[in-house]
């Protein structure tokens, strides 16, 4: 779920987003990839540059995702549950059908075509001051699950300040935005 996602810069919202950030450090627009530099409304309220990915255990590799039903049992995102909650803005992500052998690429948006923000996670390297994040996934709404049976967390505008700054991150995530629209791409 989730393994790329878009940002349009002729958005002006996603457009004002980039240029806050890019103040500091360039980021990726376009298509996002895994381990590229990304906006994020990190858990101070403040956007920021970082890398899209945890770095896993033995060092090879990512983790981009992580499920929403059992994020704060697991150790690796126990304590970013808590207290590393972040959002990530975008103009909508991508999900992959697969018909036999033959993949089908869908953009996946907001029913009002605004930025879709997905609940993520971050963590900030010690050593490096480097932070990271990933994307909450959850169960798909029925109207897409026929391309994809996870899809990320969405999170509704009056929703941003409970995600980040609130104390019960389950109740918040029931809130999510499930119908999206989706175009074959």
């Amino acid at each position: 779920m989730c393994g790329r996602y878009y940002i349009e810069i002729d958005d002006s919202e996603l457009r004002s987003i980039v240029a806050e950030v890019e103040r500091k450090t360039a980021v990726k627009t376009g298509e996002i990839f895994p381990t590229n530099l990304a906006p994020v409304l990190s858990p101070d309220g403040i956007m920021k540059a970082m890398r899209w990915g945890f770095p896993k255990y033995d060092g090879k590799g990512e983790i981009i995702n992580a499920r929403s039903e059992t994020a704060a049992e697991k150790n690796m995102f126990r304590r970013p549950m808590m207290e590393g909650r972040c959002l990530v803005p975008a103009s909508w992500y991508f999900e992959w059908e697969r018909r036999g052998k033959q993949k089908v690429k869908y953009a996946l948006m907001a029913p009002e075509k605004s930025p879709v923000w997905m609940a993520g996670l971050s963590k900030t390297d010690l050593q490096t001051g480097d932070s990271s994040f990933v994307i909450l996934t959850r169960p798909a709404w029925s109207g897409i699950s026929f391309i994809h049976d996870r899809m990320p967390v969405i999170l509704s505008k009056k929703s941003h300040d409970e995600w980040l700054y609130g104390h019960d991150p389950v109740s918040t995530m029931n809130q999510a935005i499930s119908e999206v629209q989706y175009k074959a791409i």
